[in-house]
């Protein structure tokens, strides 16, 4: 048996479905050995780094190994984003480049190069296989790594010859790692439970964390009746009209969190999944913690005390975790739990022209479980501040990393995860041209995605944000209008332009999105107005007067 064709059979055990990249003479034994795996679907994209986000959004929601693979040399540079991405978003990823032959390595050999210690920084695990010997452990460590204790990507350069080069001895396929939960020190959970089973009031804060164990937080929450208040990565998680929701807490957040954050009554502050970043704590805002008893739950030791002062941490898989503290505290089980629901009419939607009142608008158009995956961009501080959660689960924003047209790729990573779940990606005019043709990688898999495109023609954030910080903004921070419709049309997509609030009917939902196809809505439109972005724009504006 080749190399090659026991790789693919090994990743098969753990129910590959995709794989995301793009073919090159140094990878093209792999992709030849999916012939024998029809299940087995290679996704072409259009650009590498497009494809790492794909991967790690297709492992976020899949609950399996993300996969892709990318050519020796430019192919595993462009990949580096998509590994330091995945990173920051946690998601087991194995990232495969191909490498020269062995018998050519210092000869300059085209496309050479050791990407090795480049994915060192932004991986678990990265590693050059160096003989035909090596090939099973180092794939079986990679895949292991991937999964185990905190989840992240991981990296292995093989050479084409030994891709190519037949296994020696035992070639049965290596036992696929099961993922496994972890648990906390009982100890521990014993003295929270003491601390929220008193009479002190607090706050219950979510961050992306704690998205797999959704029902059983919201268990909890019902049962302490404390405020729930969410990070900006975390906005989805808790519907808009659940009693105790307070909003988003840190970037483009809302004056209803920033209240209950400085309430001292509320004496406690219990973490779920989050790691206290910058973007979740207003630039670390001290009164997050100040004189607040505070209980941190994730399952990355390094978040513990790294800005504030933990008084208890719960080292420990989130789900496993709360499930314990329910079944201690005697609570009904996360199913049987019944969530009391307001009657709560809909909001009027502002007849001006301008971002808040777009989304909003578009919104009400769309069925309430549609997945938003959210770009980088001024749109995305409007998208945490104005629009609701009518679902749990239904926003995904990666503003810890921050990469340009990654929400481009994350939709159709998450539609291939959730193929039966309405998707809708909310990018930029500077997102799309980074990665735009990626539009096209969703018709040729027959992707129905919505792709809603703000076209102000600049680069909104900075624009905004280098006027707030310097007091003046350089003219080539815009650009022409460029009609992204004609793009779109060009690659045979649906596509439609927005330019009034008139042009947006329930029928222009129903037209772009009633064909097993992807659509561009182009919304033609430069908003003055300064971007929600809360304590960022003291923040950046504070920069000014100094």
């Amino acid at each position: 048996m080749k190399a090659a064709q026991w790789i693919i059979d090994y990743l098969r055990q753990g129910g590959l479905d995709y794989v995301f990249g793009i073919p090159a003479g140094s990878v093209n034994a792999l992709f030849d050995k999916m012939y024998e795996h029809g299940e087995i679907t290679p996704v072409i994209t259009k650009h590498e780094g497009a494809a790492g986000y794909m991967a790690s959004a297709y492992a976020k929601r899949s609950d399996k190994l993300g996969v892709c693979i990318a050519s020796s040399g430019p192919g595993a540079t462009n990949l580096l984003s998509g590994a330091a991405n995945a990173m920051r978003e946690q998601t087991p990823v194995l990232f495969i480049t191909g490498s020269v032959p062995t018998s050519t390595v210092g000869l300059n050999a085209s496309q050479e190069l050791d990407v090795v210690p480049m994915f060192t920084p932004v991986t678990k695990y990265s590693r050059r296989v160096e003989s035909i010997h090596e090939v099973r452990e180092v794939f079986k460590e990679a895949v292991c790594k991937a999964f185990a204790g905190i989840p992240g990507p991981v990296h292995v350069a093989i050479p084409i010859n030994i891709q190519l080069s037949m296994l020696e001895g035992n070639t049965e396929l290596l036992e696929y790692p099961a993922k496994r939960r972890l648990s906390p020190v009982e100890s521990n959970v014993s003295e929270a439970i003491r601390i929220l089973s008193s009479d002190r009031q607090g706050i219950i804060f979510l961050g992306q964390g704690a998205k797999d164990a959704l029902p059983e937080v919201m268990n909890l929450v019902d049962y302490l009746d404390w405020p729930v208040v969410t990070t900006p990565q975390a906005k989805g998680l808790v519907p808009t009209d659940h009693p105790n929701a307070r909003g988003v807490y840190g970037f483009a957040g809302h004056e209803t969190a920033t209240e209950v954050m400085e309430d001292s009554d509320h004496s406690i502050i219990f973490v779920i999944g989050s790691s206290l970043g910058e973007t979740a704590t207003n630039n670390w805002n001290p009164a997050l913690a100040a004189d607040r008893f505070v209980i941190q739950l994730d399952h990355d030791p390094t978040v513990f005390d790294r800005k504030y002062k933990v008084d208890i941490s719960l080292l420990g898989d989130v789900r496993t975790t709360i499930g314990e503290i329910n079944t201690r505290l005697r609570l009904p089980a996360a199913e049987e739990a019944e969530l009391q629901r307001p009657d709560v009419s809909p909001k009027p939607v502002n007849e001006k022209y301008d971002t808040q009142s777009v989304l909003q608008q578009l919104q009400s158009h769309m069925p309430e479980d549609t997945l938003f995956t959210v770009d980088i961009g001024e749109f995305m501080s409007y998208v945490i501040h104005y629009m609701e959660v009518k679902k749990p689960d239904t926003y995904d924003i990666n503003v810890h990393f921050g990469a340009m047209g990654s929400g481009i790729s994350n939709a159709l990573g998450a539609k291939l995860a959730e193929p039966n779940r309405p998707v809708t990606s909310i990018t930029g005019d500077g997102c799309f041209f980074m990665h735009g043709m990626e539009v096209l990688t969703a018709k040729e898999y027959q992707l129905p995605i919505l792709f809603i495109v703000m076209n102000n023609a600049r680069l909104g954030m900075v624009y905004h944000g280098h006027r707030l910080q310097y007091g003046r903004m350089h003219d080539r921070f815009e650009q022409s209008m460029v009609p992204v419709a004609a793009i779109a049309e060009q690659m045979g997509v649906k596509y439609a332009t927005v330019r009034s609030m008139d042009d947006i009917t329930p029928e222009l939902y129903e037209s772009l999105c009633s064909d097993n196809c992807p659509a561009v809505l182009e919304i033609q439109l430069i908003d003055e107005q300064t971007p929600p972005m809360g304590d960022r724009v003291k923040f950046l504006s504070s920069f000014s007067k100094s």
